[in-house]
């Protein structure tokens, strides 16, 4: 199920008026978290999104929770987020003291069913997303201007990824839907040393989510260093990724760049695929999951306190800038929504299977 951008906005309030549910709870969460230290695991490593945005949160969650525990964020990065998903799975106890804060790095590989993958999403209890977009952005020197000028490159297209069948997944989808011609050069441990690579001028074309974007690309594009050129769209009112970010509203979506490249809208399993992914991805963005097992006292005290954090002025202010201004959405919203999304349907589940078994060498 897609959550259209326009709901995102109206979240607050509701989580807010849920907020004042919780307000029986017992005693004892008023102090659940004191003298605790709750580890984050951030399955890549420094200088992604996940890790800019784990450490922006950091101090609204030590402010917010009860009893204002120590918030650790612990990078566990390799296999493109499937070994530190599988860390927490084997090693974190359902005490609400280690949460893994992950990507669709970790949910691709689950829906598609990938050999490695150990851990059990969908049986995990999601804590709260942080919904968020993704920018595309090419080097000047390959000569595009604009979403126009994609067809027709100075030089071959470079990207460099983590794995096709990590978070980079709805971006290469995006590039079969578009028929871009590029060389995709994956193995990278984070979307960080990805984004280095094309710094260096060993790549070309890159994208980083919002987090990064804002804080690392940004001032790229200031001093003429990178060109931002599309982003992942956010859902409409009518339930299609077509809208434009609310954090980049000057930038095209994937569906505006198609409709400008072919003179009409995107269809078929390619556009449904990337839909599908998509809405994982930005949707549920940067998700906290708690370990199966976890009791619903937790959950409650997690609701009460994203509720918080989200009307924390200071949040609202810093959280603009840092990370595009999304509100957190908590378990209340995120719980039946992600299960959805981890289950496409068998068209488009064979469509990836099949795309990333023989384009991207990807044993499923």
């Amino acid at each position: 199920m897609f959550i259209p951008d326009t709901k995102l906005k109206t979240l607050s309030a509701a989580m807010l008026m849920a907020a004042g549910g919780f307000a029986a709870a017992p005693a004892m969460a008023e102090d659940f978290y004191a003298g605790k230290t709750i580890e984050m695991v951030v399955p890549f490593g420094e200088g992604g999104a996940t890790y800019v945005a784990a450490k922006f949160l950091e101090p609204f969650l030590e402010q917010h929770l009860p009893g204002n525990p120590k918030v650790n964020v612990r990078t566990r990065p390799g296999g493109g987020s499937i070994l530190g998903a599988n860390w927490f799975q084997q090693n974190a106890e359902p005490d609400g003291e280690t949460i893994l804060f992950t990507t669709s790095s970790t949910s691709n590989p689950y829906v598609l069913g990938m050999d490695a993958v150990a851990y059990d999403l969908a049986a995990m209890r999601p804590a709260y997303s942080l919904p968020f977009g993704a920018v595309v952005y090419v080097s000047p020197n390959t000569g595009i201007e604009s979403p126009a000028d994609l067809h027709s490159s100075d030089m071959p297209l470079i990207y460099g990824g983590i794995a096709a069948a990590a978070s980079d997944l709805p971006v290469l989808l995006s590039f079969e839907l578009l028929e871009l011609d590029l060389r995709a050069v994956l193995g990278f441990d984070g979307r960080g040393p990805a984004r280095l690579a094309f710094e260096r001028g060993e790549t070309n074309i890159d994208f980083q989510f919002t987090p990064a974007y804002m804080s690392q690309v940004v001032s790229m594009v200031e001093a003429g260093t990178a060109v931002p050129i599309m982003t992942g769209g956010a859902v409409g009112d009518d339930g299609v990724l077509s809208a434009r970010d609310q954090a980049f509203p000057d930038y095209p979506s994937v569906y505006e760049v198609y409709e400008e490249l072919h003179g009409e809208p995107p269809s078929g399993v390619e556009w449904d695929a990337f839909q599908a992914i998509g809405a994982t991805t930005f949707n549920f963005g940067l998700t906290a999951y708690l370990p199966e097992g976890t009791p619903d006292e937790v959950l409650d005290i997690f609701e009460e306190a994203i509720a918080a954090i989200n009307a924390d002025p200071e949040y609202q202010d810093k959280s603009q800038e840092a990370i595009g201004g999304y509100d957190l959405l908590p378990a209340s919203v995120v719980t039946g929504s992600l299960r959805e999304s981890l289950q496409p349907s068998d068209e488009v589940r064979d469509y990836l299977r099949t795309l990333l078994a023989e384009k991207y060498d990807v044993q499923l």
